[in-house]
């Protein structure tokens, strides 16, 4: 069974930074397509970023140029550093791991933009 731990989510103000991590245990880290999901309160969850096992990356165009996501195959691990982070950006970051029709999800870190 896929498990995740979550880890970076903070109280940050705008134009801060953050760079949250994801590592995976109970699979082969290097097999899955990994990304990450946010979902702010009375939206629904929305892409932030993905990056496929070959390292090909997608990014949501409110974020494109202020995250990067990236993956580390060695420690199981992926990231996602957030710059210039805007109060728009706050949500509950979700890591999402997918292989072929399946999909995992992790519980979730707060990230919170505000002065």
């Amino acid at each position: 069974q896929v498990q995740f731990v979550e880890s970076g989510g903070d109280l940050v103000q705008p134009g801060g930074s953050l760079r949250l991590s994801c590592v995976v245990s109970g699979s082969i880290f290097s097999i899955y397509a990994m990304g990450w999901y946010r979902q702010a309160p009375g939206k629904q969850r929305e892409l932030v970023a993905d990056i496929t096992s070959g390292g090909r990356t997608n990014y949501a165009d409110s974020v494109k140029g202020r995250f990067t996501i990236s993956r580390d195959n060695a420690k199981s691990t992926m990231y996602l550093q957030m710059n210039s982070l805007k109060s728009e950006d706050t949500a509950v970051y979700y890591c999402n791991a997918a292989y072929r029709a399946i999909a995992y999800w992790g519980q979730g870190t707060q990230v919170t933009v505000s002065s």
